[in-house]
């Protein structure tokens, strides 16, 4: 049986020239991504302006939603949790976290941010991440990854919401599979697909120069956020493995071409670690970093990982870490935890499915 093709893959551009190849007008390419990413519909049953000897053969030939939900779980908080499966049985997370928008004049206004993956599993090893265990066994596809943003905002939709912020934070690193995390910004960006402004879309990295540099010559304006975790050399050569190819003093200058060519403040991940980078001068060395990027720093509080010798600082170590940011000038907020009893960390949920199977 042959496979269908993922519909969510395809630019406007490229799924005009297929429906041009059967002699179809260009514009129904429009009318099928307006069903799907305005109105959220992904039955083409359901896309009554379409003629309906039409609609059948795109359903037997397109597929909108590939992947299968193994499960959902959701924090109290409204945290949501979901793991895919791909068709060739790999697995996936993608997590929607609501939070309040806390810019200057957003008083009440809500944010709800998808967390997108970019690969199935990740090569870059991180000590502390349950995501690096075992490698990563492939990159996603564009529509695999679009498709997760386009499952969020069909959930968000369905209960009168919607979705507001994208980050390319979840499995894998998004610049190791580039050509389809540029790919996936453009179609999430562009009118005829989510159309969310590309300044609501961050792109995460552990540390490519390259690739951000590269990125940086794009002409976009989405938002980098640096995965740093250790201020120094030599702790982070021992968090995270692929450092010990990238010197940080190189990543630090593939970062400020980055803000000098889109003038874009760059964003620093910075994941305490009780113990091991959460000291004052751990502080103080994350301070300078942050001074000479232009840049703001969100830090994260860890959330355990069974098997891993980590652990959660409290929340006095935690706010005190904060506070000796903000007393040396740099802009700084601790993210609220989230849904800890979603296994919440990243990998978690997809592990905990494999460790059942097992």
């Amino acid at each position: 049986m042959t496979s269908k093709t993922h519909l969510l893959g395809l630019s406007l551009d490229q799924l005009e020239a297929e429906l041009a190849a059967r002699g179809e007008p260009t514009y129904r390419a429009r009318q099928v991504f307006g069903w799907i990413f305005q109105r959220l519909v992904t039955d083409f049953g359901q896309m009554t302006d379409l003629p309906a000897a039409l609609r059948q053969s795109l359903g037997n030939e397109y597929s909108i939603l590939a992947a299968r939900e193994l499960r959902r779980s959701v924090a109290a908080e409204g945290t949501t949790k979901t793991l895919l499966q791909w068709p060739d049985g790999a697995t996936t997370e993608t997590v929607m976290i609501p939070s309040q928008d806390r810019r200057a004049g957003s008083t009440g206004r809500q944010r709800r941010t998808v967390c997108l993956s970019t690969q199935v599993g990740c090569d870059v090893g991180c000590r502390f991440c349950a995501s690096g265990i075992g490698g990563a066994l492939r990159n996603l596809h564009v529509g695999e990854v679009v498709e997760q943003a386009a499952r969020v905002a069909q959930h968000l939709h369905a209960r009168g919401d919607r979705l507001s912020h994208v980050v390319f934070m979840g499995m894998g690193e998004p610049l190791a599979n580039y050509e389809v995390t540029v790919a996936a910004v453009r179609h999430l960006n562009a009118r005829w697909g989510l159309g969310l402004a590309q300044r609501r879309i961050t792109v995460s990295t552990v540390g490519l120069p390259t690739q951000i540099e590269r990125l940086s010559r794009e002409g976009l304006q989405t938002t980098l956020a640096l995965s740093l975790h250790a201020p120094n050399e030599e702790l982070r050569r021992a968090l995270i493995p692929w450092a010990s190819g990238v010197p940080l003093t190189r990543l630090l200058q593939s970062c400020e071409t980055y803000f000098h060519a889109t003038g874009r403040e760059i964003t620093l991940e910075y994941c305490l670690l009780a113990g091991t980078n959460d000291g004052h001068e751990h502080a103080a060395q994350l301070a300078a970093i942050a001074t000479r990027l232009h840049a703001h720093v969100n830090l994260l509080l860890y959330n355990p990982v069974q098997g891993l010798p980590f652990n959660r600082p409290s929340e006095v170590q935690a706010h005190g870490f904060l506070a000796a940011l903000r007393r040396r000038g740099v802009n700084a907020h601790l993210r609220p935890s989230r849904g800890l009893e979603t296994d919440a960390a990243c990998g978690q949920l997809r592990r905990r499915q494999s460790l059942r199977r097992g």
